[in-house]
């Protein structure tokens, strides 16, 4: 598996999960606060298309994880 898809998968996981957190609905609801975290993965990920900087790609690439 390649940093690409792991940032992805990441990325996936962490949006599924404070939207779980943080919406109402929920059967996992905590506080709507955590629906920030969605805000700043999204975020993050629109500037990483633009910049190619991500922090999690720079993360995986120390630990070791090929490139795409």
């Amino acid at each position: 598996m390649n940093t690409n898809r792991m940032v992805r998968i990441f990325a996936g996981i962490f949006i599924l999960l404070s939207l779980a957190l943080g919406v109402p609905e929920s059967p996992l609801f905590v506080s709507k606060y955590f629906l920030w975290f969605t805000v700043f993965v999204g975020a993050n990920l629109l500037q990483s298309g633009f910049t190619q900087f991500c922090p999690l790609e720079i993360f995986l690439k120390k630990l070791g994880v090929r490139e795409s």
